[in-house]
């Protein structure tokens, strides 16, 4: 009987002790800043928001990552240097290619493939 309740104690303390251990454990952080970027892109689909509505907004969270000294998400700036692109600012546009493939080397050949496509655009408009 004894023995029982000895046993029965530890087992108890274990339990308490992991409940308590299990409640000091901090949560991880997540790996990138997202802000509302989600939110922009499902608002472009929508055609909710005009590219310069959406390059604003972006920026802020660009800013906003910066000063918490977090990395951008993957896709973030390919997604800017659209916007860059339909508004016209094609050096803007290749800045962000540039930018998401520096952060991303996966993506490198397709930022190429986009910094081609967009080149003879961006050469036309230098020359000009």
């Amino acid at each position: 009987m004894n023995l029982f309740s000895k046993s029965a104690r530890l087992c108890g303390l274990s339990i308490l002790s992991s409940i308590l251990l299990t409640g000091c454990v901090s949560r991880p952080q997540p790996l990138y800043y997202w802000g509302d970027y989600q939110a922009q892109v499902y608002g472009h689909f929508k055609g909710e928001k005009g590219p310069e509505e959406q390059i604003a907004a972006l920026e802020a969270v660009r800013e906003e990552a910066r000063s918490q000294g977090r990395a951008l998400p993957p896709g973030f700036q390919a997604h800017l240097a659209m916007l860059y692109g339909q508004t016209g600012r094609s050096e803007r546009l290749v800045e962000q290619l540039e930018a998401e493939k520096k952060q991303f080397p996966e993506s490198t050949t397709f930022m190429d493939f986009l910094l081609k496509k967009f080149s003879p655009q961006v050469d036309a408009k230098v020359s000009q």
